[in-house]
């Protein structure tokens, strides 16, 4: 645990002894590092990350904020350099669209699965209604046909006899 807040003690503290040439600069070059995602370390910008490719990628954002580049172009030199994955915010195209979509998807399918997880349980209740309706029905049948059996049967033994 101390390594990572020395680490990120040593970062902060080179970014304070760079100069820049105007407030700007300075703003442009912190918001930069703030957005660019350390490739190594893959959860901290390179701002806070002492790994050596953030160190390198913190040295190539001063030097071309010094050469007077907008954020912009900066930031398309280290996606050209590093891969999308380096911006926090990766742009859509056909590679990242399932990062985008990935939510919605997640998202529609559970509300599909509760909304025929609810028809199932309608249809069962509805089922088990006329289930137990059909069988006081079958118990009202059984027993008329029960006395009619009865009768019939009597009426053969008092036949016999």
């Amino acid at each position: 645990m101390t390594v990572g807040l020395s680490c990120a003690a040593s970062a902060a503290e080179s970014q304070e002894l760079l100069s820049f040439e105007s407030e700007q600069q300075r703003q442009l070059y912190l918001k930069l590092t703030a957005e660019l995602r350390c490739p190594q370390c893959q959860n901290q910008n390179i701002a806070d990350s002492n790994a050596v490719v953030a160190v390198d990628m913190r040295d190539k954002t001063y030097e071309l904020v010094q050469q007077g580049l907008s954020r912009q172009q900066v930031l398309d030199f280290m996606i050209d350099r590093y891969g999308d994955f380096v911006h926090y915010q990766p742009p859509v195209n056909r590679y990242t669209i399932w990062l985008w979509l990935a939510p919605v998807l997640v998202l529609l399918s559970l509300l599909l699965f509760q909304l025929k997880r609810q028809a199932g349980q309608t249809a069962l209740r509805y089922r088990s209604e006329q289930l137990s309706d059909d069988a006081a029905t079958d118990s009202a049948e059984k027993a008329k046909l029960n006395q009619q059996l009865e009768q019939i049967i009597d009426s053969y033994r008092s036949k016999k006899s």
